[in-house]
């Protein structure tokens, strides 16, 4: 005999779109987890998640109407202090097997089915019993009360419900949103669990407006997908409903023609999802005279207020058509798509209206106005900042070019903030820099300088372009340097999971820029170069800071599939050119595939201890005179250090690491024979300082590449 299929839907009023699926998933695997747990579910069986705006689902395979019984061994306590000595019960004894529940009646039956085994030193006594296993209709209310409140709700809302008893009176509940009905159905069995005041039946309620039949009842529970499609007009799955959605948005596109194609979001296409139950895409279209308007600005209004879809061409620009998904389905569509272009055209007027009054102005001319912006109550104003930023800037673009990168870096730095008192970004804030760019073509700046204002704050996410031209590269480096040094010296640090000025996507651009654009800068030279721009506003806290920076470069390191051992040996050494870094780790996995590593990594390991003990009584000088070495084996070690070392110092200064490694991996033999033969610590003074100056020559010889000693097992 097949075991019945399990669904529970909660319906409640519309839900918060942008947190639906999470929603969903979490009610489903939670009631489906303590399912399981209690016995009631097994490991295989299936639990699929249905969310839309008005419901949240869940439909389990294989539910069993009980639990199977459970046999449980409980420890009672030792012995000694359960048995008398002619081997009764204690009272201590009698007493926990009655709150068990055993028979006590007759003591020495109880005792007798007892058992007994070694606990550790003692010898204890144990308790078999068997517990009956959880019912469906309990075990379904525990599984639905911990998945009410295990949901990631945004908000609690409080509402009052009415209630059922003789005298007229209000409960309070607490919920996302107000429920309004509940569906538990094992098979075609309705199971009498509550919740939120509510008592499970076997019907629903389907669309608002468009369900043949009001409310909707299922048969079982596994008809409850097609039923809801069917007689409730419900696409319940958000997966299906997503994926008709994408479907219809293609189909529309097609119909347009000229390789037109929907903008791709997918955080929009999720948000819409939550926002229908029953999917229809038309086709609407606005002006011409629009598209004269920045598309971004048009995308972002479409996209964010309205949740449209716009239309761009196979060359990836704005067309004048967008796509809506409506919730309703009705034959004619006129009314549908008429209102939403009548209500779509207000919002792009005033986007037009913003960049023709931002236009009449100069971005030369806002300069002023950001000194009325405070940025920070320690950092001062944006004014401030942009001068700050200016400094480091114009630092940077000295070491990497001519004076012309230093003229279009500066003027892209004092202006790149200045969109920031624009119409257009105070209506829009994520338009700033991109209207900066527009902004300074219309003021005759030119691409490079424009492009630098739209590339400054790049890259804003992970995977994001890096900017386009060497002065955008230099003030982004800058405004994010500017951001690093003055949080970091103001003590202002991210913590956990909060960031609120977004340093670590801060540092990891700056890496990001430093390797992928090859750039010729030290590290600790950037920082160092960056704090007098402050004055006394901060103070200099560039260890700190260069510490996080690598911190987040062995993080991405080791997402790009490096091992911890080797990121570890690399970045011990501090390296300053960041760039430089993935030839290293290179060298480094080369080396550690030879058969001299492990055995050279070991006693690199030994010199860094022997080295290290003894600079405890002053530093120790890489300096060896030839006429001290008494022992053949330090002999044969100097000899092999004058011969290979030169090579590979020649090698490493050429930029080939992983020669240089592997040119010092002929040392094995000769370094293995010298801590076999030669006493380093020699009583002479001489001959010891002479043999710690020898190990200070191997150690610095060997250490260029990466510290090897990580290596080490």
């Amino acid at each position: 005999m097949t075991t019945p299929n399990l669904l529970v839907e909660l319906f409640v009023e519309e839900l918060p779109p942008k947190a639906l699926q999470k929603l969903g998933d979490a009610f489903a695997t939670v009631l489906g987890d303590q399912l399981k747990a209690l016995g009631l579910a097994s490991a295989s069986s299936v639990v699929t998640p249905f969310a839309s705006p008005r419901r949240l689902a869940a439909h389990v395979t294989a539910v069993a109407d009980k639990a199977a019984d459970k046999a449980v061994q409980q420890k009672l306590m030792p012995v000694t202090v359960g048995l008398q000595a002619d081997g009764n019960a204690t009272p201590a004894l009698l007493k926990k097997l009655q709150a068990l529940g055993a028979d006590v009646s007759n003591p020495a039956a109880a005792v007798a089915a007892l058992k007994r085994a070694q606990d550790g030193k003692a010898e204890a006594l144990f308790y078999d019993s068997v517990v009956p296993g959880a019912t469906l209709a309990a075990g379904l209310q525990k599984a639905l009360d911990e998945a009410i409140a295990k949901l990631p709700i945004p908000k609690v809302m409080s509402y009052q419900l009415e209630t059922d008893c003789e005298l007229p009176g209000w409960t309070s509940v607490n919920f996302v949103r107000p429920a309004h009905g509940l569906v538990a159905l094992h098979g075609s069995t309705v199971v009498p669990v509550k919740a939120l005041g509510l008592t499970a039946g076997n019907s629903t309620t389907g669309h608002r407006f468009e369900a043949a039949v009001s409310p909707v009842v299922l048969a079982d529970a596994d008809s409850y997908s097609a039923t809801l499609k069917k007689d409730g007009a419900v696409i319940a799955s958000f997966a299906e409903r997503k994926a008709e959605i994408a479907r219809q948005l293609a189909a529309a596109a097609a119909k347009v023609g000229n390789g037109a194609r929907p903008i791709e979001d997918e955080a929009l296409l999720d948000e819409v999802t939550a926002l229908v139950e029953r999917p229809n895409v038309v086709i609407c279209q606005f002006e011409e005279q629009f598209l004269g308007v920045p598309q971004e600005c048009l995308i972002l209004t479409m996209k964010a207020n309205q949740k449209y879809f716009p239309l761009l061409d196979a060359a990836g620009k704005l067309t004048n058509k967008f796509l809506v998904v409506s919730n309703i389905s009705p034959e004619d569509t006129s009314f549908v798509t008429g209102g939403n272009e009548r209500v779509v055209r207000p919002r792009l007027a005033d986007a037009k209206f913003f960049f023709d009054q931002d236009r009449k102005k100069t971005l030369a001319s806002r300069v002023e106005g950001l000194g009325k912006v405070v940025y920070h109550n320690k950092l001062g104003t944006q004014g401030e900042r942009v001068e700050r930023v200016r400094a480091i800037a114009k630092a940077i673009a000295s070491q990497l070019g001519d004076a012309q990168l230093v003229q279009d870096a500066d003027l892209a730095a004092q202006l790149a903030k200045t969109d920031l008192v624009t119409d257009m970004v105070g209506e829009f804030p994520e338009l700033q820099g991109i209207m900066g760019g527009y902004y300074a073509l219309n003021d005759g700046l030119g691409e490079t300088v424009a492009n630098a204002i739209e590339d400054h704050y790049k890259p804003r996410f992970a995977g994001d372009a890096l900017p386009r031209n060497t002065a955008g590269v230099v003030v982004a480096l800058a405004d994010k340097l500017e951001t690093l040094v003055g949080m970091f010296g103001i003590g202002n640090l991210p913590t956990g999971d909060r960031d609120p000025f977004a340093l670590r996507r801060h540092a990891l651009g700056v890496i990001r820029m430093l390797v992928e654009k090859d750039l010729p800068l030290d590290l600790s030279a950037l920082l160092a170069g960056a704090v007098p721009a402050f004055g006394d506003k901060i103070t200099d806290a560039t260890p700190a800071l260069a510490d996080f920076i690598y911190d987040r470069l062995a993080g991405s390191l080791r997402e790009q599939g490096y091992s911890a051992q080797e990121v570890d040996a690399v970045l011990a050494l501090r390296p300053q050119r960041l760039a430089l870094v993935e030839k290293q780790l290179a060298a480094v996995r080369a080396f550690a595939a030879l058969p001299e590593s492990s055995a050279l990594a070991a006693a690199n390991k030994r010199v860094g201890n022997i080295l290290k003990k003894a600079e405890v009584e002053g530093p120790v000088d890489a300096h060896v005179n030839p006429n001290l070495l008494q022992e053949k084996a330090e002999q044969d070690l100097y000899a092999a250090l004058q011969r290979f070392v030169p090579e590979a110092n020649a090698q490493f200064d050429a930029g080939d690491y992983t020669a240089s490694l592997q040119t010092l991996a002929v040392l094995r033999a000769p370094v293995d024979a010298f801590f076999d033969d030669v006493m380093v610590n020699a009583e002479q003074l001489d001959l010891r300082l002479n043999r710690q100056g020898l190990l200070k020559t191997l150690h610095e010889a060997m250490n260029r590449v990466a510290d090897l000693s990580r290596l080490a097992a």
